[in-house]
């Protein structure tokens, strides 16, 4: 018996990348599955390609959290608990700071940020009165560190770390754990959906994401940190340039500034 089999997982941005690739890894695991974002169309269609019976379709958009209560309720409806929640949907950014527009920030805050946070506090009740459960959250190298025309991705990602590790300290003894994930550079479409200044998509594959770190490898290193109750891990390519710049940036943060000064995108 796997550690997820029987268990209960709701998945945010699962209709493409890692939240994708995790939909299959549970599948293989016999996890209880529910899968959530906006497209129902994609949603369809991850569950036909799991061929698994226990996946449960609730579509859900990230910037709509008048409606989270109601789809909490939903989801523990359809299993009767959530044992874990994946926080993984997102957008990222490409573009300059003396060119985007505070739309495009404010957007990147209400779908990377503010939605964590609604959605966290619509079913930590139920998590409390359980006393168990799991918050997984999918965050970033870029919650760690900063790197040029990565401003407003970076500023919400880092805010993820601020919120998480505070819910962490006051929870921890009602037996809710928080897991922040840091991926690297993770083969998916990301790059392409990235907003530009003026919010349209940037519809350019990134050289570092296209050779990135295969999103079923990042799933399998997601789930198990997840089941060995990590409070924080990079999952990616070991020893990559990712992984470097996050201990550069624990125990030489001037070097690492000086060397983000000189890396300018193509």
């Amino acid at each position: 018996m796997t550690f997820f089999q029987n268990k209960t997982v709701w998945i945010t941005g699962a209709s493409s990348g890692i939240g994708e690739a995790l939909v299959y890894e549970l599948a293989k695991q016999q996890a209880n599955i529910i899968i959530s974002a906006r497209r129902q169309e994609e949603l369809e269609r991850v569950k036909k390609n799991a061929n698994y019976n226990n996946i449960n379709i609730l579509t859900l958009d990230l910037v709509e959290s008048d409606t989270f209560e109601t789809k909490t309720k939903e989801a523990i409806s359809f299993y009767g608990q959530v044992d874990v929640l994946i926080h993984n949907g997102g957008i990222s950014q490409r573009s300059w700071v003396k060119e985007t527009t505070l739309e495009v920030h404010r957007k990147l805050m209400e779908v990377d940020y503010f939605s964590y946070v609604a959605l966290t506090k619509a079913i930590l009740p139920h998590f409390q009165e359980r006393k168990i459960g799991q918050f997984a959250v999918i965050s970033s190298v870029m919650g760690k560190i900063g790197t040029p025309m990565r401003s407003a991705y970076a500023a919400a990602k880092h805010a993820l770390h601020g919120f998480f590790d505070c819910l962490r300290a006051e929870v921890w003894k009602e037996n809710i754990k928080v897991t922040i994930i840091c991926p690297g550079y993770i083969r998916t479409n990301v790059s392409l959906n990235a907003l530009t200044a003026t919010g349209e998509k940037n519809n350019q594959l990134g050289e570092d994401i296209g050779a990135g770190f295969p999103a079923d490898k990042c799933a399998q290193q997601v789930l198990k940190a997840i089941k060995n109750g990590k409070n924080e891990v990079y999952v990616g390519k070991s020893f990559g340039k990712e992984w470097l710049a996050m201990q550069m940036q624990r125990f030489f943060p001037n070097i690492l500034a000086n060397l983000v000064k000189k890396q300018v995108p193509k």
